[in-house]
């Protein structure tokens, strides 16, 4: 009989020492799991984002990694036509931020043939936004020399006055929004620039520089960049003139981080992200 006790309590401790294990064994796992998933976004993101973004989204670039240490943001800024040639060319690219629709449609194949002329189709159409609303602002140097206070007044300027204007190239949306400025108030912009009325950049910062150092009298530029350069907006142009401003964002076809990528996206539609963006003068859409 003591022998038959003796055996049920080995068994006994047993059972016992084996249910500690997997407990132990199992809080371990927990661990393990909880250390691994402490970052939620990993790896690099390839961020191509329009020239007037920049200051804004590297601010946000930012706040985005002290929430996720474990991620590189790569920033491509310059004009929306110059990086759309990029991605068109191949280069890696994970998410497009463009100034206008026009380029994020040149590569969209839900767009109409009209618009995507090539078929192209490069983008996740599924995670395409509308981001954020800008304005196209005239701006003046310091001292404002030509007394320049709106777009009627600059339209009469150039027409009957020695004025010179700062404005994007034609392939910069910031430029193309200038042409239907320039259309509105039936204004030529071959007869102007032959003129010697008119210098141009090839994104908006340059035609922000321009407008900062002085070398001309006024340029069209974004309120962003106005606002980011201290630089005196005498008016905004209205949808009738220019149409909107709106900034579209996308997801690349061949995203090598697409979701780190969606992550960093709904990231710029969240609260903290409008903040900032309100703060400079984007108005957050959605």
């Amino acid at each position: 009989m003591k022998r038959v006790l003796a055996i049920l309590l080995i068994l006994i401790l047993s059972v016992s020492v084996l249910t500690a294990c997997s407990s132990d064994n199992k809080d371990s796992s927990d661990k393990s799991d909880d250390k691994s998933d402490g970052s939620a976004v990993k790896g690099e993101i390839v961020v191509f984002a329009a020239a007037s973004m920049t200051e804004t989204l590297t601010e946000l670039g930012d706040a985005f990694k002290e929430e996720n240490p474990d991620v590189t943001l790569t920033f491509n800024f310059d004009s929306s036509g110059t990086l759309k040639t990029q991605i068109v060319e191949g280069a890696d690219c994970d998410l497009f931020i463009s100034a206008a629709q026009k380029q994020m449609n040149e590569i969209d194949k839900t767009a109409d043939a009209e618009k995507n002329p090539d078929g192209l189709d490069l983008i996740d159409s599924a995670t395409r936004i509308d981001l954020l609303e800008n304005k196209v602002a005239l701006c003046v140097p310091e001292g404002n020399p030509k007394n320049i206070d709106s777009y009627d007044t600059l339209a009469k300027a150039l027409k009957d006055d020695d004025i010179l204007m700062a404005m994007g190239n034609a392939d910069v949306p910031v430029g193309q929004y200038t042409q239907k400025i320039f259309a509105y108030y039936k204004l030529s912009e071959e007869e102007l620039a032959s003129a010697g009325k008119l210098t141009y950049g090839s994104n908006v910062k340059e035609v922000t520089s321009q407008v900062s150092e002085g070398s001309v009298d006024c340029g069209v530029i974004y309120q962003t960049d106005a606002y980011s350069a201290n630089l005196t907006i005498v008016d905004t142009a209205t949808e009738e003139m220019c149409g909107q401003v709106i900034y579209p964002a996308a997801i690349m076809k061949n995203a090598k981080n697409a979701d780190a990528a969606k992550a960093f996206l709904a990231f710029l539609k969240s609260d903290k992200a409008k903040a900032v963006f309100e703060k400079v003068g984007f108005t957050p859409i959605g």
